[in-house]
């Protein structure tokens, strides 16, 4: 794969937002400020929706049970989001990455600095996008796995580097095994998924999400859909945050006890020919807790051609691929030059006009 760092525009030093709330908890600059405009027109809210979002008992799933399994297309289809529970990943393992991370994120700023992001890669710890309305939030972002694509002089500290390393081998395990059920639901075997990858490339984002004086006004994380494959989501059972954007409404994800939240990436919704889809969701931050979250995504060797498959094509109305073939690599870096907000980078990169 190489170096990444031919895909990533520089990306100008930007303020710690961890930073200025601690030196004014008052004070939200206006480039985090969300257009007045947008923020009439946002989409409403619609918790009553939130029970409703699919579980996925992944025990069953990797069992290859039949019910589980169709539960997994429908959630898929329907909703490009679920929660999954009975995952197997220790109690121990998630408490210790949530423990080592909260201290790092306790530690003076001098020392998180030392494993800065640099300005033309997306590993370390910083600000990996810039768009004009800049969001509430910092992180630590790895790329896992495969190991040679490690770049350890801007991993963490021990603890926390054993922690990432402990927990990121057991998401490499359920990201392969769901990777393999999908598979099985797009009428291919097992491991067809995985061999189109290539290379399952595995890259970790760990956000911090400081309180915010003004919650309405500003975005953890703005609207966008994952330029991946697959996305893993670990999230603190006692701060919410995360929503996703169904039949036009915002749904919140609430946490439940030990339990990953899965979505559908871009890669899936071209291979799939649009039958599985990739959604837009977003973080929203709150007044008075920070939250921390945990996000593993599975995305293919930047040389692979992603376009729908064949067998996707027919069972389409009228036979015909509604993405073209494009290139990883060239998808994320034409993407990556894009706005961030919302889906359009789909429609325009990957989706074939009407």
């Amino acid at each position: 794969m190489g170096s990444n760092s031919a895909l990533y525009d520089p990306c100008p030093p930007l303020p710690n937002v961890q930073e200025m709330v601690r030196s004014d908890p008052f004070q939200v600059p206006e480039r985090y400020i969300r257009d007045e405009k947008d923020i009439a027109n946002d989409a409403g809210l619609c918790s009553q929706l939130s029970s409703e979002v699919p579980i996925i008992d992944f025990s069953l799933l990797s069992n290859g049970n039949k019910e589980e399994l169709h539960k997994l297309d429908q959630a898929c289809k329907e909703w490009g989001f679920f929660q999954m529970v009975n995952h197997g990943v220790a109690t121990e393992i998630t408490k210790g990455l949530n423990d080592s991370a909260q201290k790092f994120f306790e530690l003076p700023i001098e020392e998180k600095n030392k494993i800065a992001m640099p300005p033309n890669d997306i590993q370390g710890y910083g600000h990996s996008h810039v768009d004009q309305v800049l969001d509430w939030s910092d992180k630590l972002v790895l790329v896992v796995y495969p190991q040679q694509y490690r770049k350890l002089d801007v991993w963490p500290p021990s603890p926390f580097k054993e922690a990432i390393e402990t927990y990121s081998s057991e998401l490499r395990r359920i990201g392969e095994e769901l990777l393999r059920s999908v598979s099985l639901r797009m009428g291919m075997e097992k491991d067809a998924l995985l061999r189109l990858h290539q290379e399952l490339v595995q890259p970790m984002s760990v956000a911090y999400y400081p309180p915010c004086f003004m919650p309405d006004k500003v975005m953890g994380l703005s609207p966008h859909s994952d330029k991946g494959t697959l996305g893993v989501l670990m999230q603190e059972e006692d701060v919410p945050g995360l929503q996703i954007k169904h039949e036009r409404k915002w749904v919140p994800i609430k946490p439940l006890p030990n339990a990953f939240v899965v979505n559908v990436g871009d890669i899936i919704e071209i291979w799939s020919n649009g039958k599985y889809k990739s959604i837009e969701h977003r973080v929203v931050t709150n007044k008075s807790k920070a939250r921390i979250s945990y996000s593993t995504f599975y995305i293919p060797h930047r040389n692979v051609d992603i376009e729908p498959l064949d067998q996707m094509v027919l069972e389409s109305p009228g036979s015909l691929p509604l993405y073209k073939k494009v290139t990883y690599g060239d998808y994320l870096k034409q993407t990556q030059k894009m706005k961030k907000e919302g889906k359009a980078h789909v429609t325009e990169v990957a989706k074939i006009a009407n």
